[in-house]
């Protein structure tokens, strides 16, 4: 998936210091990577333009703002041909964008076609979701959860 796009050290090194802390000023960067507070913003600059950088966010801790309870759910789609309509894939891919519990999907190998991460209040909230949402659309034939009971390790920052 490589998108022809080169780092260096120095932007690995730069990469490394806004994924621990996205707000520091171009000067504190520059401090940090031994640059240059112009070179240190050409290079951001670099890397956004690239798409390197995606974009800044907020991470909020979901305990603090009432979303206690995290499933991961292994969904089976229906194969094509047998639900009527549009392809069961795309269908899910598409339907799955508008539902706010669910902060990842992604496709896989194997038994089941994807995992969704859900993040809600509690067990009613979940109950809910899978009730009136997932198992409600026409392309899951199949479902599995597993629900976290403690975070051993939680990181945003990839390893460059």
């Amino acid at each position: 998936m490589n998108k022809g796009i080169i780092l260096d050290e120095l932007d690995r090194k730069i990469l490394q210091a806004l994924q621990l802390d996205g707000r520091m000023t171009y000067d504190q960067l520059a401090e940090k990577v031994q640059l240059s507070p112009s070179s240190a913003l050409r290079r951001v600059r670099k890397l956004e333009e690239s798409g390197v950088i995606g974009a800044y966010v907020a991470l909020i801790e979901q305990d603090h703002v009432g979303l206690g309870l995290t499933a991961y759910v292994h969904v089976r789609i229906q194969r094509p041909g047998i639900a009527p309509g549009p392809d069961p894939m795309e269908r899910f891919r598409v339907d799955v964008q508008n539902w706010p519990e669910v902060t990842q999907c992604a496709s896989l190998t194997g038994e089941m076609d994807y995992l969704l991460r859900v993040v809600v209040g509690d067990m009613g909230d979940y109950s809910r979701f899978m009730l009136q949402k997932l198992l409600k659309h026409p392309s899951a034939q199949d479902c599995a959860t597993s629900f976290v009971m403690d975070w051993v390790k939680d990181t945003t920052a990839l390893p460059l």
